[in-house]
């Protein structure tokens, strides 16, 4: 995450790194305590991760990216989380 560059959206981060080592794309979901407790966590992660297998096709082959949960990321949809996902990604890989 450190080496990567970042998008902030208003429900997550985005922090996408090429990894020349990778031989595919690779997502990583990150959701705190700060979003809620485990059942919401956990809800949470698998709209990330449904959201994400959307985007799959639309992302260069050899990226990691780990998206961030913020706190307010339990109360919306899914349709908004993967817009926030697909406008930080699109937003990274025209900068780069």
């Amino acid at each position: 995450m450190r080496r990567g560059r970042r998008y902030s959206a208003p429900h997550c981060v985005i922090h996408i790194v090429s990894n020349e080592r990778s031989t595919g794309v690779r997502f990583g979901f990150i959701v705190s305590k700060a979003v809620g407790n485990a059942v919401v966590r956990n809800s949470v992660r698998r709209r990330l991760r449904a959201a994400a297998a959307q985007l799959l096709p639309t992302v260069p082959g050899d990226s990691d990216i780990v998206v961030r949960a913020l706190a307010g990321s339990a109360q919306v949809q899914c349709t908004t989380l993967q817009a926030e996902i697909a406008e930080g990604i699109d937003r990274i890989m025209v900068k780069s």
